[in-house]
């Protein structure tokens, strides 16, 4: 099984899809990790490498390729990241996760250990530059949900719940 779990920052698909790795004893593939790591590896902090990946669509390009080879080449895989749903075209069950702004920024900001607002000024500026690039790289419009086969709000539930809701999912699948 392939399942790919999207969203914007701080939406929560990281720990998502940690636990449903260790609950499904499933492999996970981060884009996020693929994208932080390469910024870390150029000195740069998250928004100048987004400043620098809009003028480079090789960073990108990479990055989405390079998941959704890795998925295609397991057959259990769990594949997290903004465009895994666009990469990962076979997968099983596509999941998008939201939440307002305000919550994301709030996570994001205890995450990395910086003020509310200039976490949310942050995140403003880098899904500016995403849903820019996204859209001229390959076309491809954020806020269009359709290709998802469950969108959930992870303001209402915690990690858990989203994944007994996962799970009921899936069991649903095999019948």
């Amino acid at each position: 099984m392939r399942i790919t779990i999207s969203g914007l920052a701080g939406s929560g698909t990281t720990t998502v899809a940690e636990l449903l790795s260790k609950e499904l004893s499933m492999d996970v593939i981060s884009a996020g990790e693929m994208f932080r790591a390469i910024a870390k590896e150029k000195s740069l902090q998250l928004g100048e490498f987004n400043k620098l990946a809009e003028n480079n669509d090789d960073f990108d390009r990479g990055i989405d390729e390079k998941q959704g080879e890795e998925a295609m080449k397991r057959e259990n895989v769990i594949v997290e990241g903004r465009l895994s749903g666009f990469f990962v075209p076979h997968a099983d069950l596509k999941i998008w996760l939201k939440a307002p702004i305000e919550i994301r920024a709030r996570r994001v900001a205890g995450r990395e250990g910086m003020a509310y607002e200039e976490a949310l000024a942050a995140m403003k500026n880098r899904e500016q530059s995403e849903h820019k690039r996204y859209d001229q790289y390959y076309g491809i419009n954020l806020d269009d949900l359709s290709i998802y086969d469950l969108v959930m709000d992870s303001s209402r539930w915690r990690g858990n719940g989203i994944v007994e809701t996962i799970l009921v999912a899936i069991e649903g699948m095999k019948e």
